[in-house]
């Protein structure tokens, strides 16, 4: 069955991020100049005071914790069929945060704890594309 639902597409600037997790490598990009990661995918450092565009790309750990999340039980159009699901956003060990997905968990509030750890689990929804979702830390 094919994939239903939206499908990123990658930009110059997000290419990487997409082929390391088709990889199944969590890559984001460290500015070479103040030493801290970031996201979202830019050709430049956002810390204020710095803006180098001495970036690269790093594979991270894939490892963080939880930030904040929400509990969708109202899925619209392809969404439906999952709710509800839980919709995050994970801090990573190595400082950033992205909004992802909580799975391989009950989506009730008791298993969804402010700071729980969490590991990533690649989705490999078609030969093209793999979403980066997460889980509690086994």
């Amino acid at each position: 069955m094919a994939y239903a639902k939206a499908l990123p597409k990658a930009t110059p600037e997000t290419q990487e991020f997409w082929d390391g997790l088709k990889r199944h490598e969590l890559r984001i990009q460290k500015c070479q100049d103040c030493n801290e990661f970031y996201f979202f995918p830019r050709p430049f450092c956002p810390k204020a005071g710095c803006r180098s565009s001495n970036v690269e790309w790093e594979t991270v750990s894939g490892k963080g914790k939880l930030h904040t999340y929400v509990i969708s039980h109202r899925g619209f159009g392809p969404w439906a069929e999952d709710a509800p699901y839980v919709i995050a956003v994970v801090e990573l060990d190595e400082g950033p945060r992205l909004m992802t997905n909580i799975i391989n968990v009950e989506p009730e509030p008791e298993n969804l704890k402010p700071d729980m750890a969490v590991e990533i689990v690649y989705a490999d929804v078609t030969d093209e594309v793999t979403l980066p979702h997460f889980q509690p830390a086994s």
